[in-house]
């Protein structure tokens, strides 16, 4: 699977969960580590563990894939799924505003807002 398909295909899982403001952003120019950050926002600490748990299990069961790792979850403010060329990142609102991920990796043309 290309990155950019895994990327969509994580968007969409989170679509289906009920995340908001899903944004996909390009940042292999910017950054070795990998080639997309997938970032959205939960309306709780519950909706944040819920769609990250999500992500983890319909990425597996349709694809296969496997996070290498992921961080926070469980405290529900900032959860990381880190598929290594793709890696997921679900705030809760709060975290979201005070980290500003999209805003720090923006270069003016590498941010897609996902619709489904």
């Amino acid at each position: 699977m290309e990155s950019y398909e895994l990327a969509r295909a994580a968007a969409k899982v989170l679509s289906e969960k009920k995340a908001e403001d899903i944004v996909i952003v390009k940042v292999d120019e910017q950054t070795v580590v990998c080639s997309y950050f997938v970032i959205a926002s939960g309306k709780s600490i519950t909706q944040v563990k819920a769609l990250g748990d999500n992500v983890e299990e319909l990425l597996k069961k349709n694809y296969d894939l496997a996070p290498v790792r992921t961080e926070g979850l469980r405290e529900g403010r900032w959860g990381v799924l880190d598929y290594g060329d793709v890696v997921v990142h679900i705030f809760n609102e709060e975290s979201r505003l005070f980290y500003y991920l999209e805003r720090l990796w923006d270069s003016g043309r590498n941010v897609e807002k996902y619709e489904d």
